[in-house]
């Protein structure tokens, strides 16, 4: 089987990943990717995340309070990465932000390109954030600034939570919405090449190709809650 029949044939058990298939009608493959979730947030400290550029957790901006991990409001915490760094994975989270709020996730990132570290999938009140009427790659689960998420994804609005996940195998990466797949691309591809030079990020050596990279959480000063933030490995595909 190729790189990107596994891939394929990976991707369409995780889009189904609410069913549990029996073991034997599994490949080994899928088996695999049945492995265990790990939380990458235990409720109650900043345990396995620091300071982006920092060996150590800030000491103000970011707080753990009743399961839930908060940015706290104009109060500079710096952005926040796993001490761990990821290839191929799974990864889900809940959010919530105040009305006119903005925020996101951040993945395969590095400290070696600060000025963009890493892709970002937008969190944003698109009804009230002036960033989100600059165009649909500025939206909700975009990757932000490049490419757009579908028009008509399922985004709650500002003060409820929504529900993310994002896949990554190989070099196709996945943006999902509250169960929907709303955004899809390949990783160097030519259209990601394509749009990278029509973004902010055109002049960054190496910014949308696959690295093994940390988590980032990211700090736009404006309140926001986290919970149930976790993670699984999937096996990389041979070849990718």
């Amino acid at each position: 089987m190729t790189a990107r029949l596994i891939i394929a044939s990976l991707f369409a058990w995780l889009a189904l990943n609410e069913v549990s298939l029996a073991q034997s009608e599994t490949s080994p493959q899928e088996k695999k990717a049945t492995e265990s979730w790990r939380p990458l947030f235990d409720g109650q400290s900043l345990k396995g995340w620091r300071s982006y550029g920092k060996p150590s957790a800030p000491v103000a901006g970011w707080k753990a309070e009743d399961g839930m991990l908060k940015k706290l409001p104009k109060e500079r915490g710096g952005d926040l990465i796993t001490e761990d760094r990821f290839s191929d994975f799974e990864l889900t989270w809940e959010w919530r932000l105040l009305p006119g709020g903005n925020n996101g996730v951040k993945y395969l990132v590095t400290e070696d390109r600060p000025g963009a570290p890493g892709h970002e999938y937008q969190m944003i009140d698109d009804e009230r954030h002036p960033d989100a009427s600059r165009g649909a790659k500025r939206l909700t689960a975009s990757f932000y600034d490049v490419l757009p998420p579908a028009a008509n994804r399922p985004v709650k609005p500002a003060g409820e939570w929504n529900h993310s996940r994002i896949v990554i195998l190989g070099n196709r990466v996945e943006h999902w919405l509250n169960g929907a797949k709303v955004l899809e691309y390949e990783l160097g591809s030519e259209a990601v090449k394509a749009a990278i030079a029509d973004s902010k990020f055109k002049t960054a050596a190496g910014f949308g190709t696959k690295i093994k990279g940390h988590i980032m959480l990211t700090d736009h000063q404006d309140e926001c809650w986290f919970r149930n933030l976790r993670i699984r490995e999937l096996p990389s595909p041979a070849g990718s």
